[in-house]
């Protein structure tokens, strides 16, 4: 069995980002939101309550877990930018995920969060210059200052991961998206959209 907690396997920095590599990191960054609801569409009430594995969140918690993450990348970004080498304050994720909105707030509301953050968010990547990239902030939990470049790197990865949770979730408890075809629409409708479109 792949393992549950790291299903793409856990990150990995090499260090130095072509920008090739960059650009195909913002684009995943830029898919994100996309691929999210694609992966929790049609899911029941039931089944966003699900932990994704033993002992861990319910796939609600993950989808308001991801902005809430990517919401405090982003501020480290613009940190970044505009402070000398700032020092960024962690935050407990795993008890963000426990207040009552990451437990009970509707997923349609940090699916449009996640949006719109995306959507800032590589709007200010794409704005800056290749050597802003490696600007840098000090986090308290890592030895060496994290550039920006690791920041696109990481929340790219990032995304993917919790993804892959929610897709691994689905295929192994057989959970597929619901059909929505039109029900039984008989032959005699057409003529009547042909004559719709002569109005």
């Amino acid at each position: 069995m792949s393992d549950l907690s790291y299903p793409i396997g856990k990150f990995e920095w090499r260090g130095a980002v072509t920008p090739a590599e960059r650009e195909r990191l913002i684009v995943q960054i830029d898919a994100l939101p996309r691929l999210f609801r694609a992966a929790v569409a049609g899911l029941t009430p039931r089944q966003l309550d699900t932990p994704y594995r033993p002992g861990g969140w319910t796939v609600r918690q993950l989808i308001h877990h991801v902005p809430d993450s990517h919401m405090n990348a982003y501020i480290r970004c613009k940190l970044a930018l505009t402070e000398n080498q700032p020092t960024i304050k962690p935050y407990e994720q795993q008890l963000w995920a426990e207040l009552a909105d990451s437990r009970h707030t509707r997923v349609e509301t940090s699916l449009a969060l996640l949006d719109a953050l995306h959507e800032r968010w590589v709007a200010l990547f794409r704005s800056l210059e290749p050597e802003d990239f490696a600007r840098v902030v000090i986090h308290p939990e890592h030895a060496a200052p994290l550039s920006l470049d690791w920041i696109v790197a990481q929340y790219a990865w990032h995304g993917a991961h919790h993804t892959a949770h929610i897709t691994a979730l689905r295929e192994r408890m057989g959970w597929k998206a619901r059909d929505r075809k039109p029900k039984g629409k008989s032959r005699k409708s057409k003529p009547q959209a042909r004559k719709s479109r002569r109005k």
